[in-house]
């Protein structure tokens, strides 16, 4: 079982990383233009680059402590607080009708939920 959760942080991790990467290294004006990140209109700059960051360090959170043994209370948490980020992406999306990206947060809120439950357990 520890090896499934290793790879579901893992896969979680990687994609958190990456799209909470490019949320901060990329202006407002550009992500407004990308067809996928429509939400971004109805959130301010400050708001937007808090959710990659929360993502970003999330996504950190999942793998670090628990890998280093150090503080590996952290990986349910930083697995429970990306698991809300996830909701939060499936309900702005079903809101605003893009069904395009709410296949892609659910997977994402399944894999955190199953790291935080697994963790928490262990």
């Amino acid at each position: 079982m520890n090896v499934v959760l290793w790879i579901a942080a893992g896969i979680a991790a990687v994609l958190y990383l990456g799209a909470g990467g490019m949320k901060l290294a990329t202006p407002r004006k550009k992500l407004l233009e990308n067809p996928n990140m429509g939400w971004v209109e109805d959130f301010s700059d400050t708001s937007v680059k808090l959710i990659a960051l929360a993502e970003v360090l999330g996504a950190i959170g999942l793998v670090l402590p628990q890998a280093l043994d150090i503080a590996p209370v952290l990986t349910p948490i930083a697995a429970v607080g990306l698991a809300i980020v996830a909701l939060g992406a499936i309900v702005v999306h079903a809101r605003r009708k893009e069904p395009k990206g709410v296949p892609v947060n659910a997977v994402l809120l399944v894999l955190t939920v199953f790291v935080a439950v697994g963790r928490f357990a262990g």
